[in-house]
């Protein structure tokens, strides 16, 4: 069974899983509220101190620090979009924190079996679905515990995870 949950207990949920965070993005470019205005400071090539970021940082960083792991694969259409460059270009304080960032050619995916939304799968017990609109604005988070649910995000994960190019290596093109 599939539950809608709110932005709130989204973030909640991001705050208290104890071993494991799977991160699969599959978009060439969001939307959300969060980002758009510093994504836009970067287009005029205004400088960003970054610090919208450091919750999350603190977030990755109190994780890993307390040894769980934070993982986040990103399938990207080559060359890359404006919001993947920009992407890029702000993930390293994230690396830092310890997610572990990987990239990984939208081409190269082509016979991996991937949900049809970006998830995140906290301590292999609960999947978390990011539905977006159109326009890349985030329009609901939808939940699952259900086994077989959890199993196909994790195989689709680790499946792209596996040829996946580390943050530090990957080249953007």
């Amino acid at each position: 069974m599939v539950l809608s949950i709110s932005e709130a207990r989204f973030g909640e949920l991001l705050q208290t899983f104890e071993r494991e965070a799977l991160h699969l993005e599959t978009r060439d470019a969001y939307g959300t509220e969060t980002e758009l205005p510093y994504m836009a400071k970067w287009s005029r090539g205004e400088p960003d101190d970054l610090d919208w970021l450091q919750d999350w940082c603190e977030n990755v960083r109190a994780h890993v620090d307390a040894g769980a792991s934070v993982r986040r694969a990103r399938i990207v259409s080559e060359p890359l979009s404006d919001y993947q460059r920009w992407s890029y270009s702000i993930a390293q304080p994230m690396v830092d924190a310890g997610e572990d960032i990987r990239w990984i050619s939208r081409r190269l995916v082509s016979t991996i079996g991937i949900p049809g939304n970006d998830f995140y799968v906290l301590d292999g017990r609960l999947v978390v679905f990011l539905i977006y609109a159109g326009n890349g604005l985030n329009a609901d988070y939808q939940t699952s515990t259900d086994p077989a649910h959890i199993q196909l995000c994790e195989e689709a994960f680790e499946s792209v995870w596996t040829l996946a190019v580390p943050h530090r290596e990957y080249q953007p093109v």
